[in-house]
């Protein structure tokens, strides 16, 4: 008999390219799971910055904490800063993540400039405000979704098997959190999310996409910001189709809800 599918972990990322969190249950919304990449760092043109070009950014990590988001450095605690979720003081700024222009907000100069201090380069926190609106490439929206500041798609979810097929073919094992996904399950076969089509986790349905092609950021440890050639390497060697690297499945979400740990998992 098929082992059952169940949501093993939540994740979200408020802050782009920094760490994760993981929940216990998560309020699912158009643009991604409530706060999930509502946050991102640009440069002084307004352009996104990542770990692909900043590795350095797997050192911080993120809490919320009420109404506040904290940052601390993984290796040192006591370098840390808190500001409002719900509050941006400074201007507004058209930010650019891929192809897309959006508008958004900076929070604070002050929080800024912590971030500045931190890389060595002048760079803006900015938040996407309630009523900006970046569209989902139209080849893969649903119903005209929009999406926060993912690379380009509002959910990603894994299969524990994929991760647990991919560390057998490694020297080194590499946890999940090398592939920031909003959703693991437990059960089933490595890479039985390349079949879904629909699924409903608890009571909400989403729409599975496309697969998720990955790059370069699956190869910085996010506990030491230090970056080598696996997983994507190996990956790479039996998870390859156009040139591109696949791991994972993108989804929309077909209405607003609640998915928490241990719910069931339904392909339709």
């Amino acid at each position: 008999m098929e082992k059952e599918l169940v949501v093993q972990d939540i994740f979200i990322y408020p802050i782009k390219s920094l760490g994760g969190i993981r929940l216990e249950s998560a309020k699912v919304e158009e643009k991604g799971f409530q706060y999930d990449r509502r946050w991102m760092l640009v440069d002084h043109s307004g352009m996104f910055v990542s770990q692909r070009t900043y590795p350095q950014l797997a050192l911080l990590g993120v809490k919320i904490l009420q109404d506040q988001l904290e940052v601390f450095h993984k290796q040192n605690i006591s370098y840390q800063l808190t500001f409002p979720m719900d509050r941006a003081t400074g201007p507004e700024m058209e930010v650019t993540v891929w192809d897309d222009q959006v508008l958004a907000k900076i929070v604070d100069p002050k929080v800024s400039k912590w971030f500045s201090d931190f890389l060595g380069f002048e760079v803006h926190l900015v938040v996407m405000p309630e009523n900006s609106h970046r569209k989902v490439d139209p080849r893969y929206a649903v119903q005209g979704e929009s999406v926060s500041f993912a690379d380009g798609m509002p959910y990603l979810i894994i299969g524990e098997a994929s991760l647990e097929d991919l560390n057998s073919k490694l020297e080194t094992p590499v946890p999940m959190d090398r592939f920031r996904p909003n959703i693991v399950f437990s059960g089933g076969v490595a890479f039985s999310e390349d079949g879904f089509k629909k699924i409903t986790i608890g009571e909400v349905s989403f729409q599975v996409i496309k697969p998720c092609a990955r790059c370069v950021l699956t190869t910085v440890d996010q506990q030491t910001g230090e970056q080598g050639k696996e997983p994507l390497k190996t990956l790479a060697s039996y998870r390859t189709q156009n040139n591109k690297v696949y791991f994972g499945q993108n989804m929309v979400a077909l209405h607003k809800g609640i998915v928490s740990q241990g719910d069931f998992l339904k392909t339709v």
